[in-house]
């Protein structure tokens, strides 16, 4: 008996050989969900739980015939983005994704790994404002991310972030997630704005080391669940609590001597909160 196709989700991001972020978190993630993954591999990197220790570009013209070929056969119903790394792979990914309109783009503005290691050149981020932001239906930055963004202070309180929520919306975005996980308390705060609501996500910060890919797999997550046919608020909620269980999973793993992944695959380990 045949059973349905499984909706399909684009990854645009850079590779992780140690497998806790980038391309190999997304796929594990949009597997873990459901959604077939297919990917267009901006870098490669030489990494692990303790740092980037190199990173080779792929050339603009290979990420354009690798995507042309995603999109030319397969029916992809969403798409993200990860790491850029530099100008010419931002405007690349900004003009490939113009060729697909109507389909949802979740834009993680990757520029610092869990490491402290830069992933985007500091000449890239008024490319990343310019052209393509407006190609995201979301963005989902950091609170260190969206300083850089606005070229403004850090937020410092939940204030800040719908401020800087709202100004980042000026940039042509659907929708903003500005993410809180980098500051302090005992709650770890988000901030969802649409452009004429805030809405303040919280959940119990999780001690744990292992965080290495969290923003890669949020932004897969949502992705998926766009893919299969949730509206943006639902996606956001539902990736939030994957993301949580997976951290909550992960917390005590031993992977590696520094920032562990988390625990993309905590279904197949045992009960978990609904999603």
């Amino acid at each position: 008996m045949a059973s349905e196709t499984p909706p399909i989700a684009l990854t645009i991001a850079g590779s992780d050989p140690s497998g806790g972020a980038g391309i190999q978190a997304d796929l594990k993630t949009f597997s873990a969900l459901g959604v077939y993954g297919a990917a267009v591999i901006t870098a490669l990197t030489a990494q692990n739980t303790t740092g980037v220790s190199g990173v080779l570009a792929i050339p603009a013209d290979f990420i354009a015939a690798q995507f042309r070929s995603v999109v030319s056969d397969l029916r992809v119903a969403a798409i993200k983005t990860g790491m850029l790394g530099d100008a010419e792979t931002v405007e690349i990914v900004a003009h490939l994704l113009s060729e697909v309109p109507g389909v949802a783009v979740v834009v993680d503005p990757v520029m610092v790994a869990t490491s402290g290691d830069v992933l985007l050149a500091p000449e890239a981020i008024d490319v990343v404002r310019r052209m393509l932001i407006p190609c995201a239906a979301l963005i989902t930055p950091n609170i260190p991310e969206a300083a850089k963004l606005l070229d403004r202070p850090e937020a410092e309180s939940e204030a800040d972030m719908q401020a800087q929520a709202e100004a980042m919306m000026k940039f042509g975005c659907g929708a903003v997630l500005l993410k809180g996980g980098h500051a302090s308390g005992s709650a770890a705060v988000d901030v969802f704005f649409d452009g004429a609501t805030h809405q303040v996500l919280r959940q119990p910060r999780i001690e744990t080391l292992n965080t290495h890919g969290t923003g890669c797999t949020l932004s897969a997550a949502i992705a998926a669940y766009l893919a299969k046919g949730r509206s943006m608020k639902e996606s956001v909620d539902a990736a939030k609590l994957f993301v949580w269980n997976a951290l909550t999973s992960g917390a005590g793993h031993t992977v590696g001597s520094g920032n562990g992944p988390v625990d993309h695959l905590f279904a197949l380990r045992g009960p978990s909160r609904d999603l």
